[in-house]
């Protein structure tokens, strides 16, 4: 096999929760200044890269530099391909962006085509266009779990609105690898015949905000919310539908108040007054599905204030502490109705909850308590009558939550504890501080997880375990 590495260490990317950020600096133009044209050119990888091309791996992220070669053996076309070797399992990723020194004019295509076969069926986590450091991505475009097969097949990845693109810099991405053992890797991809084109055949839009869902939410002034759930759905030529997730930039976002809440082109939400607005979006003139009903109550109080050393807790979520772990907010568990926010308030965070009726906040790593004796958590709640109940889990040795399908409660090596908070004042925080006794007393050096029931709407905040 003939290989050609291809490795460019001058320039770094971080590849974060499937979205990528990159510093850039803006200047300020006179109203007379005349913008240059740039190039019309699709074309990214044909036998070779197109002009001023370049590859950049993911190299802070953790993907193997070296998992990128250029193929002489095995193409679709012509005389060469891409190479990937993804690595197996605890070996990286392969991830990489692929960006011109010369500005491209994208405007008269309509989607990034490609040939791609495997040496194995697989998924490729994400793929796409538009990460630029020149725009801090303001155009990216994410394909996600694209299956590949082991033959070559041609793929459509749709431009959510062409004329955003009239000065171009990123032209291909992409960040596959095995996330679990057991998970795909180990295998190779190839890529052939990459460039934009205007099929003509790319039809019937379906952008989308907040996933086509109608949503609610309570907030107060000075909370700042985001648009998320953002796709352009398409009909392409051979009658499939391909959905992308889009950047922001390719929407107009429209408040219907905004003396209660205004949004900006980035799709970040500013609550400024008491009332009710809802926010909507348009997306290369069809209107999207999906918006977001926001009912403000006027101005939140913030919960109060920690003041225990940071040496005698270990934190969940609370900007008063470096938290232990991260977690999960939106666990997505089956049957479950409640739509979770963090929102920030006047620069804290707080976490919000409406239509609960069970729900969960999962640690990514398992917290050991085994030290400490209480938990503490801020309630906040708008109707009277408003009962919350918690349950903390410690998920045993194998660190894994195993539950009794129909009764809820823990079952092989996992314990326990359950409480309810009650007595809380409509308008007001109420701390509680919660004793770690019971069966969970001797068993709570795995704490996995809060299991979340009750409200069905409140406001947590101040999230820890600690001992006096």
């Amino acid at each position: 096999m003939k290989n050609i590495k291809y490795i460019n260490l001058r320039f770094f990317l971080l590849l974060g929760l499937g979205i990528f950020a990159i510093s850039s600096c803006e200047r300020g133009l006179s109203d007379d200044v005349e913008f240059a044209t740039f190039p019309p050119n699709g074309d990214v990888f044909l036998d070779a890269f197109s002009a001023g091309l370049d590859y950049f791996p993911f190299v802070d992220a953790g993907a193997d530099p070296e998992a990128f070669s250029v193929d002489t053996e095995e193409v679709f076309d012509g005389d060469a391909s891409m190479r990937f070797d993804v690595p197996a399992f605890g070996n990286g990723f392969v991830g990489a962006t692929f960006n011109t020194t010369v500005k491209r004019d994208l405007s008269g295509f309509d989607a990034l085509t490609f040939y791609a076969k495997a040496s194995q069926a697989a998924s490729i986590n994400a793929i796409g266009f538009g990460i630029s450091g020149e725009t801090n991505n303001q155009f990216q475009v994410t394909a996600n779990n694209l299956a590949v097969s082991t033959r070559w097949e041609k793929y459509v990845i749709p431009i959510p609105d062409a004329t955003k693109l009239s000065s171009e810099t990123g032209l291909f991405w992409l960040a596959e690898g095995a996330s679990f053992d057991g998970d795909e890797g180990g295998y190779i991809l190839w890529f052939d015949e990459i460039k934009f084109e205007k099929l003509g055949t790319v039809a019937q839009p379906r952008p989308a905000i907040f996933s086509g869902q109608d949503l609610s939410e309570q907030a107060f002034i000075g909370s700042n919310l985001a648009v998320s759930g953002l796709t352009q759905t398409f009909n392409l030529g051979d009658g499939s539908n391909q959905t992308v997730v889009t950047a922001p930039s390719y929407y107009d976002f429209e408040s219907s108040d905004n003396t209660v809440a205004i949004v900006n082109e980035l799709g970040q939400i500013a609550v400024v007054g008491s009332g009710t607005a809802t926010i909507s979006a348009i997306l290369a003139g069809v209107r999207a599905e999906g918006s977001l009903e926001i009912t403000s109550s006027g101005t939140l109080q913030a919960a109060p204030a920690p003041t225990r050393p940071q040496a005698d807790v270990k934190s969940i979520f609370s900007d008063a502490y470096v938290n232990d772990t991260e977690s999960n907010f939106s666990p997505g568990f089956g049957g479950s109705t409640t739509e979770t926010s963090i929102v920030s308030l006047n620069g804290d965070a707080i976490a919000s909850y409406t239509n609960n009726n069970f729900t969960g906040i999962i640690f990514n790593n398992t917290v050991d308590a085994s030290g400490l004796t209480f938990l503490h958590v801020d309630v906040y709640v708008q109707q009277s009558g408003t009962e919350v109940g918690l349950q903390i889990r410690d998920i045993g040795a194998n660190q894994t939550i195993e539950t009794d399908v129909n009764t809820g409660f823990p079952i092989g090596d996992d314990k326990d504890l359950r409480v309810d908070l009650t007595g809380l004042t409509v308008g007001q925080w109420t701390s509680f501080d919660i004793p770690l006794n019971g069966d969970i007393a001797t068993q709570k050096n795995n704490l996995g997880a809060l299991i979340l029931v009750g409200g069905p709407n409140f406001i947590l905040d101040n999230i820890y375990f600690y001992t006096e």
